[in-house]
């Protein structure tokens, strides 16, 4: 399951150490949009899911948190930047309108390989 990892950033959602921890396995944007899946996040506490957008609303290529719902943001900075998530969010993938947690996306594209 979903291993948030520690690090000195404010984020509670640490996207960049998610990405390394993913890199070649298919738990990243950049390897599995060929098979239509679409950076998105999920929060348990009210089980909604959104895919991930730019701070002006656009649909982002990436896993962004601008473009996150405001009851989801728990801190930005000076700038407006959002810095931190309530802890309940994660980031997956939506494909074909099911949310895949990166370790799902992982196995999927696994099994397609």
């Amino acid at each position: 399951m979903y291993q948030q990892q520690q690090n000195n950033l404010p984020s509670s959602l640490d996207l960049e150490s998610e990405n390394r921890q993913f890199s070649g396995t298919g738990g990243i944007s950049q390897e599995n949009t060929g098979l239509n899946f679409v950076p998105a996040f999920l929060d348990h506490e009210s089980g909604e899911v959104e895919i991930s957008k730019f701070r002006n609303g656009m649909p982002a290529p990436f896993h962004s948190l601008e473009g996150l719902p405001e009851s989801w943001i728990t801190e930005k900075d000076a700038s407006g930047r959002v810095v931190k998530v309530r802890d309940s969010v994660i980031s997956g993938f939506v494909r074909l309108g099911r949310f895949f947690t990166r370790e799902q996306a992982v196995d999927f594209v696994t099994e397609c390989a």
